[in-house]
């Protein structure tokens, strides 16, 4: 693991402690103690919705597929900042969560590539 990536990691984890660390890099969710990634989904008390997604997921300029592709998510689990109508997709709805991807751009992730049990997630606010 690179040192960019440990003390991003490390701002995260001290942030999600209740500090007041500013986390500027990419949607790297860092799981509370004690709880799988995989089961971890919801939003935490700093608005964001904390979740896993689908590695490889793209995230695209507007809630539509035929719009750029900013980046892709590579890393599972994520945080979303908010979301937003846009493209049906295969999750059956259209719902698109707008995050930063792990090249650093901002960009919106149909809700198929991210593992909510309901969308638009329950406490996230619309963007």
């Amino acid at each position: 693991m690179s040192a960019a990536r440990k003390i991003v990691l490390g701002l995260a984890a001290a942030a999600l402690a209740g500090g007041t660390v500013a986390v500027t890099g990419p949607a790297v969710a860092t799981p509370a103690t004690g709880t799988s990634a995989a089961a971890e989904c919801g939003v935490r008390a700093d608005g964001k919705l904390w979740c896993g997604n689908r590695v490889g997921a793209k995230g695209y300029e507007h809630r539509r597929y035929n719009s750029a592709v900013r980046g892709p998510l590579n890393t599972s689990p994520s945080w979303f900042q908010c979301w937003g109508r846009g493209d049906q997709h295969a999750g059956g709805n259209n719902v698109w969560y707008w995050t930063k991807l792990d090249n650093g751009q901002w960009g919106n992730v149909a809700a198929v590539d991210v593992h909510t049990s309901v969308d638009p997630a329950p406490g996230l606010r619309e963007c």
